[in-house]
């Protein structure tokens, strides 16, 4: 059995019209909604072994925060560039490839990647995932490369509004 924790950036900022996407940072709520979301983590009992993360700003800002509070090294994160936009095959090739000594991974990045990679995973339907939202699944798999279409049950989809 592996654990994957599919996380949603915080809620950017589209205030400065000179930054690309990619460097859009967080935003009022964003920075208040994330340090809620990485202690929920923690209260959830999710401890990934590996953190992944898209390499756009509000991303790594996302997955520093989860790093802070789980006691993770920020200088572990695994930076992804090819995760911002990315298809969900993308997403998959990149958790097969991971070493089986992980039990636990963690991928900070973006909608509908996050979404549909955990629709493939599970065939349950995720209608709303906002920013700082959390997908927890389970996976019926020993080794990362086994990883399939429906091989995950929903474990726990939560996100801030749940908690207002």
């Amino acid at each position: 059995m592996k654990m994957l924790t599919l996380v949603r950036h915080a809620k950017s900022s589209w205030n400065n019209p000179e930054l690309s996407d990619f460097d859009r940072p967080l935003n009022k709520r964003g920075k208040k909604d994330l340090p809620l979301m990485a202690a929920r983590l923690t209260d959830m009992n999710i401890q990934p072994d590996l953190i992944l993360s898209s390499g756009a700003r509000r991303a790594i800002t996302t997955a520093e925060q989860i790093a802070l509070e789980q006691d993770y090294a920020t200088d572990k994160i695994i930076e992804i560039p090819e995760l911002f936009h990315a298809r969900s095959e993308t997403l998959i090739n990149l958790l097969q490839g991971q070493s089986d000594h992980y039990r636990s991974l963690l991928v900070v990045g973006h909608s509908p990647t996050l979404e549909m990679t955990s629709y493939y995973l599970t065939q349950e339907l995720i209608p709303k995932f906002p920013t700082s939202g959390v997908i927890q699944l389970a996976l019926s798999i020993t080794s990362w490369e086994e990883i399939s279409e429906s091989c995950g049950t929903l474990e726990r989809l939560d996100y801030p509004k749940l908690h207002n």
